[in-house]
């Protein structure tokens, strides 16, 4: 494994030129930086050296700080005053003058590395930023006082508040970059420059006490007071952002040393945060979905794919087939006639068209991307295709006719894959003796768009197709989420309790305005429940409804609400409206019109005893009554090895249903409450609604274990496996000593454990070791 190092060589002109070494981009491991500083004081010291440039091996300067080190550590990652010394110590204010050599990216630490030099050249095509909010930190090496001085002070602001990252020419045009050369010239021109500088025909530029680019103290106080109200605006709730523009301002008010002061306080109290926490644990959990027990682990290698066939060229086919054609693969877009292949393949061409609009790329690149799209009526070119995705409609008997002709229409090696959303996998390939290539390849829609895709496999589903899925989403830019095959698999499942809750309230005499308020406003979400419906659609969520209805009829609660909606043909967007109404833009604005619907349901629950007085809720309290039954049933979906780790279920809430990432995702926030606050706020609704209804709270085995264990929900059922087995130990270890068996307590008592269980079943089992236990004890 390579070694985080830098390497010294001091050439003929007096130029020691320093150079990060840490494959694979030269991440700022403490090592690393340690390694800096070391050669650093050693070319100062050398008398032969007359200048110092800094740059990268690898082909590239630094994406920043070492994000391991974030999860090693506690929080922060280590980071402490010493490092903001030494920058400022051997790096800007050393005996020798120091350039930053840039290709690549310079992203984090990696710019504050080179803003803490006397000067920076880069190459054409060179990125760089401060994304450090991202991770709920802020910049650490001096960013918040070295930027402003050499951008701007609005500028500055922009960079760090929205992370976003800029190209050598706007980089040279602000002044974050003395020179912009090519590749083959960047050392040469960075100790030419490093000798001018020594050599006094270039000023010496001490970035963190230039005051040349910072407004005048009236006009910043404008720009903070802007930068603080947007923020506010934009992340709400959020303290890491403000911590920024603290550390900024002092510095601006108190000049640059000061700011570094202020930059380590500011830096520890955001490190600290939960928000922190929250998505550095996001951020690994996006990038271990794609190792996945048994399939990544197996010695398999990903076949290579040329052709993908989607069947349906309806909005999600469409959307499908131009993420295929993006990623570079040929795309066969199959309708059930010219009409509807037309429309598709106009849909494919729209959703190039708003690319190019956006300017996300050039027409000519749109125009080759839709060549690669070929609209076909028959399979007579399937032979060609490594995989087929179905997006045709919620059928049954149709999937079943479409993949009994598949199976005689490809290669015997082709993937068949369903978009189905909802129905069995096993269901749809019934008709087929290719159940081992068959699987689930669920996309959100806009498919092109949405970042997730679930991969549903069966109990019969070949690694081999799996790991070729796993393989192609990357190519096509979706984070993946193996999934197990159930009613709703794991998002939709996990969510179905989200709207019946809501509705719940409604029925219980809650504005579903109010509703949508607190948990779009105060927890987060992109929208609230039945801001969501209108989006979706009132037949679309009565559809998808009724297939929770009838696999878990004992935790669902029927409302009228979405029904009667459909009665009156509000389907929300759509139709114009649904809960809310929709103008000729459709901005949404509440209906009052939905008033007699609200009342016909109510009046149908018959959950409210006092029409006079309607439940007084907090927005805190609504948050609880609609997530802790999702909760649930995301233990449900652990428990049952729906996934394969309860991390992926915090990446797959995240990018389907916008769960807050700044909360880590659904298990993750779980944690943060607590299991034990969890279980005894579902028992008491359990008890508070009519036992009819108990069932929809009832904490499953797995939670209330966890909550009794005092485990983390995210500790997944392996430890709950562990603790079963310590617990076996334990009663055996008691049950001798009562019996005057120290040996055998000695010995052990594993051999009791066995093999044959469930690991599903492990939490009922394990209560009853644990009542064992204290009958034991007693």
């Amino acid at each position: 494994m390579a070694q985080p190092q830098t390497t010294m060589a001091i050439g003929t002109d007096g130029v020691a030129v320093v150079q990060l070494d840490y494959k694979p981009l030269n991440a700022l491991h403490p090592q690393l930086l340690r390694s800096l500083f070391d050669n650093l004081k050693r070319a100062h010291e050398d008398p032969r050296c007359k200048a110092i440039v800094v740059t990268g091996a690898n082909n590239n300067f630094s994406p920043g700080f070492d994000i391991q080190q974030f999860k090693n550590q506690s929080g922060g990652g280590g980071i402490d005053s010493s490092i903001n010394d030494a920058f400022c110590t051997v790096l800007e204010n050393g005996p020798k003058p120091t350039v930053a050599a840039i290709h690549g990216v310079a992203l984090g630490g990696g710019l504050e590395v080179a803003m803490a030099c006397n000067a920076r050249v880069c190459t054409p095509g060179t990125r760089m930023g401060l994304p450090e909010l991202q991770l709920g930190i802020l910049p650490g090496f001096g960013g918040t006082q070295r930027l402003p001085r050499l951008v701007g002070l609005q500028k500055a602001l922009e960079m760090m508040l929205t992370s976003a990252p800029i190209k050598d020419g706007a980089a040279r045009k602000l002044g974050l970059v003395d020179d912009v050369v090519p590749q083959a010239q960047l050392l040469e021109a960075a100790r030419r420059m490093a000798l001018d500088i020594a050599e006094g025909r270039k000023p010496r530029m001490l970035s963190l006490y230039r005051t040349d680019k910072l407004e005048t103290f009236g006009e910043a106080a404008t720009v903070f007071e802007m930068a603080k109200s947007e923020t506010a605006k934009r992340a709400r709730g959020l303290a890491h952002p403000l911590l920024c523009i603290e550390a900024i301002e002092y510095g601006v008010a108190h000049g640059g040393e000061a700011g570094l002061k202020k930059e380590v306080e500011c830096f520890a109290a955001a490190a600290a945060l939960d928000t922190h926490k929250a998505l550095v644990h996001i951020f690994f959990a996006q990038r271990s979905t794609k190792k996945v027990a048994g399939v990544t682990d197996a010695g398999l290698k990903p076949r290579p794919m040329k052709c993908v066939a989607v069947l349906g060229g309806g909005l999600m086919g469409s959307g499908i087939a131009t993420a295929l054609a993006q990623a570079g693969y040929d795309v066969l877009l199959k309708e059930v006639n010219q009409q509807f292949l037309d429309g598709g393949l106009a849909r494919v061409k729209a959703n190039l068209a708003s690319r190019v609009k956006k300017g996300a790329m050039s027409a000519a690149e749109a125009e080759k991307v839709g060549a690669r799209v070929k609209g076909v009526l028959t399979y007579d070119d399937f032979k060609s295709a490594d995989m087929v995705i179905e997006a045709v409609i919620e059928d049954i008997p149709l999937k079943q006719r479409i993949f009994a002709d598949l199976e005689k229409a490809c290669r015997p090696d082709c993937i068949l894959s369903t978009n189905t959303s909802t129905i069995d996998i096993n269901l749809v390939g019934a008709k087929t003796a290719a159940q081992d290539r068959i699987l689930g390849a669920h996309f959100f829609s806009p498919a092109h768009i949405m970042p997730l895709l679930e991969i549903v496999r069966t109990e019969r589903t070949s690694k081999q197709a799996i790991l070729d899925t796993l393989e192609l989403s990357g190519r096509i830019k979706k984070t993946p989420v193996v999934v197990g095959n159930c009613t709703g698999f794991a998002v939709n499942r996990v969510f179905f309790p989200y709207t019946m809750a809501a509705c719940m309230l409604v029925d219980m005499g809650l504005n579903p305005f109010q509703i949508d308020k607190a948990i779009a406003g105060k927890f987060g979400m992109p929208m609230g429940p039945f801001r969501l419906n209108d989006l979706v659609g009132s037949d679309v969520g009565l559809h998808v409804g009724k297939n929770f209805l009838d696999s878990f009829p004992e935790r669902v609660y029927i409302s009228q609400l979405i029904p009667l909606l459909n009665q009156h043909k509000r389907l929300g967007e759509k139709s114009g409206k649904g809960f809310y109404k929709f103008d000729a833009k459709r901005r949404a604005s509440p209906d009052p019109e939905i008033a007699p619907l609200v009342e016909e349901a109510r009046a149908a629950a018959g959950l409210i005893k006092d029409a006079s007085k309607p439940p007084k809720m907090s927005d805190q309290e609504i948050i609880e009554f609609i997530f802790f039954p999702v909760v649930n049933e995301g233990c449900r979906v652990i428990s049952e090895g729906i996934v394969d780790k309860p991390a992926d279920l915090d990446v797959a809430t995240v990018m389907s249903m916008g769960f807050p990432a700044v909360k880590g995702g659904l298990i993750f926030w779980a944690d943060l409450v607590g299991a034990p606050r969890i279980v005894a706020k579902l028992a008491a609704l359990s008890k508070a609604v009519p036992p009819a209804l108990a069932g929809f709270f009832t904490p499953c085995d797995y939670l209330a274990q966890a909550a009794q264990a005092g485990r983390k929900l995210e500790a997944g059922v392996a430890a709950c496996v562990q603790d079963l087995g310590r617990a076996h130990a334990a009663v055996v270890h008691v049950r001798a000593r009562a019996a005057g068996w120290g040996g055998l307590a000695r010995g052990g008592g594993g051999a009791l454990l066995g093999g044959g269980g469930r690991m599903a079943g492990c939490c009922d089992v394990l209560m009853l070791v644990e009542e064992l236990l204290r009958t034991s004890l007693a």
